[in-house]
């Protein structure tokens, strides 16, 4: 189970900044390109299920994302695998009917604090998010870790739609 909260930031680098401060640990800077799929007899805009392939330099990974368990965190089940050649799944996903219903790109901050994963997320077209993360089975308590390490970080907007949502299904 992947328990997440997502926050819009109006200053990343304080937020590295206090991050440095709480001892998080930065493992990664990294640029992300996300195909998301949709399924040729169920649209996963209204099932709130996503298949993403996403490319990071040389490695691809498939994910897919059951629909949100929770009303305040984006608590789902999550599955995913490596991939050696992201072309040839693309292909093969088209082949099978399936088809792009968007595509998010963004550079990526990665820390690790205290068994979560921090996010920092600048989001070609939508801005820049921070993403707090944890595994493993829902609980309150893991909810309430998450939004405590936001309220650390003086995160205090939170937003519970997909990238994907966000950037191509938001009216207005």
């Amino acid at each position: 189970m992947e328990i997440e909260i997502k926050c819009y930031c109006d200053d990343a680098e304080h937020i590295k900044h206090l991050l440095f401060e709480m001892d998080a640990l930065f493992l990664d800077r990294r640029f992300e390109r996300d195909a998301y799929f949709n399924h040729p007899s169920t649209n996963f805009a209204d099932s709130d299920e996503a298949l993403r392939l996403r490319a990071i330099g040389e490695k691809a990974i498939i994910t897919y994302k059951g629909p949100k368990v929770s009303k305040i965190s984006k608590a789902r089940i999550e599955h995913e695998t490596e991939l050696k050649d992201y072309d040839s799944m693309n292909n093969i996903l088209l082949s099978l009917g399936f088809t792009h219903s968007g595509i998010i790109e963004k550079e990526r901050f990665v820390y690790s604090f205290n068994g979560m994963e921090i996010c920092i997320d600048y989001v070609d077209g939508l801005g820049v998010f921070v993403e707090i993360e944890k595994r493993g089975e829902l609980k309150d308590e893991i909810e309430q870790e998450l939004f405590n390490t936001a309220e650390k970080l003086g995160l205090t907007k939170f937003e519970r739609r997909s990238y994907l949502e966000l950037k191509y299904f938001t009216t207005g």
